[in-house]
């Protein structure tokens, strides 16, 4: 298996190909075009010696890219469109067919819409009821400062309502009125206390603390970041091309999410420089204090030894692909369980002998990985991609913010589709399910 091969399985398994009237499009690995895959009966493949038929039992596809164009031999591309729509079967009678294969997801209507129809009269009890669980710090001298759990509850629900602190002003008085908070702090005060440093913290249990409720429901998990823009530029003089360079800054979220709900278990922030691999682990831990973990999968960029041992030293089975400068050295044994004399079966070997000698399986579980791009979309569809905070700690909390905005609203669709009961976070430890 080549290097083609071996990126048309990760195109497969991680990118949307969508057929059309004359074949197949798949997206670029490397920038935001696509490319045709189309059956061309008379292609040609180049050999050394010129131009010949394709070889017996190869599909002739033929693709517009350049690597294609260049050898005529199959590309990448190809490869995914091959591993996508074609399986191939053995009848009684030793004929090999070719059939199409459709994923499709149900939807339980009657519980999507209860859940949307009543997330915003459910969302502001529960995230009282979270916030409550802060300990407010000791009353010093000078004047009294506002109840933490207050301010938490306001900066999470002004990114949820998606106002101004001004237009904002309004919900907080409702609040108060209806017993929900102690207080009733100016807006100033509210956008004070959300570029606190001692917010941070508080928001970051508040984000385990939510997920909690489904630990009786995800075993498996996935690993990636995301970013979220801000109105800040960084700028530098390029000595290369001799010219000032521009480019925005953004946020950016590391999270663990469970697959089958699409809570946020744990979260890292960096500003746009902070590198995935080295998150993993911490992502991890985090996780494993409150959850039984099964499966962990993340795409390359956590590729690494000390990865796959930290989630196999968990008991779990860690799902990653393999870079392809990254194989070399690994002993060809085709059980992947097997111990060779004088060669010890890491972690490593193991999950290098199932994804390259089982495939099937390795993707039948790495397919789990496009659920925490779902949960990604779905925090910044629901509450947007960009911030208003000017200041760093801001911008973080503000990040913060909208990934407990986004687990309550999961727990609340859980309510509907899996029969969970309503959390109580201050007086249970949010693990029971009813139903």
């Amino acid at each position: 298996m080549d290097g083609r091969e071996m990126r048309g399985m990760q195109i497969a398994a991680t990118m949307p190909l969508r057929r059309d009237a004359k074949g197949w499009i798949v997206p670029s690995q490397s920038g935001p075009g696509t490319y045709r895959v189309v059956p061309a009966p008379t292609t040609t493949y180049k050999v050394a010696q010129g131009l010949v038929p394709p070889p017996p039992g190869v599909q002739p596809w033929g693709c517009n890219c350049p690597d294609f164009e260049t050898r005529g031999q199959p590309c990448k591309h190809v490869f995914a469109v091959e591993l996508v729509v074609r399986r191939q079967t053995v009848d009684l009678d030793g004929t090999v067919l070719t059939q199409e294969m459709k994923v499709t997801y149900t939807q339980d209507w009657t519980a999507y819409n209860a859940a949307q129809t009543e997330e915003k009269e459910r969302f502001r009890p529960m995230l009282a009821d979270l916030c409550s669980t802060l300990q407010n710090p000791p009353r010093g001298r000078g004047r009294p400062r506002m109840p933490i759990s207050d301010m938490a509850f306001a900066s999470v629900l002004r990114v949820y309502e998606g106002l101004s602190a001004r237009r904002f002003d309004t919900d907080v008085r409702e609040s108060k009125a209806n017993g929900l908070t102690e207080a009733d702090p100016h807006f100033n005060t509210v956008l004070r206390y959300l570029r606190s440093p001692e917010m941070t913290s508080a928001l970051r249990g508040l984000v385990e603390l939510s997920a909690l409720p489904l630990k009786g429901v995800e075993t498996d998990f996935a690993v990636d970041s995301t970013g979220f823009t801000t109105s800040r530029f960084a700028r530098w003089f390029d000595h290369k091309w001799g010219k000032e360079q521009t480019k925005r800054e953004w946020v950016k979220l590391h999270a663990m999410t469970g697959v089958r709900t699409n809570i946020v278990t744990s979260v890292e922030l960096t500003d746009w420089r902070g590198a995935d691999y080295n998150y993993f682990r911490p992502l991890l831990a985090s996780t494993a204090e409150n959850f039984a973990m099964r499966d962990v999968t993340a795409d390359k960029a956590y590729s690494g030894r000390p990865n796959l041992q930290a989630v196999t030293d968990l008991g779990a089975v860690p799902y990653i692909p393999f870079r392809a400068h990254r194989v070399g050295g690994i002993p060809a044994i085709h059980d992947p369980n097997a111990v060779l004399p004088g060669i010890e079966a890491s972690a490593w070997v193991r999950m290098y002998h199932l994804f390259v000698y089982q495939r099937d399986t390795f993707l039948a579980h790495y397919h789990k990985r496009s659920n925490v791009e779902t949960t990604f979309s779905m925090i910044k569809r629901k509450f947007g991609d960009a911030l208003r905070s000017k200041s760093d700690v801001g911008q973080m909390n503000e990040v913060l913010c909208k990934v407990i905005a986004h687990n309550l609203c999961v727990l609340i669709a859980c309510i509907h589709e899996l029969g969970l009961a309503v959390p109580e976070f201050g007086t249970t430890n949010c693990a029971e399910l009813v139903g």
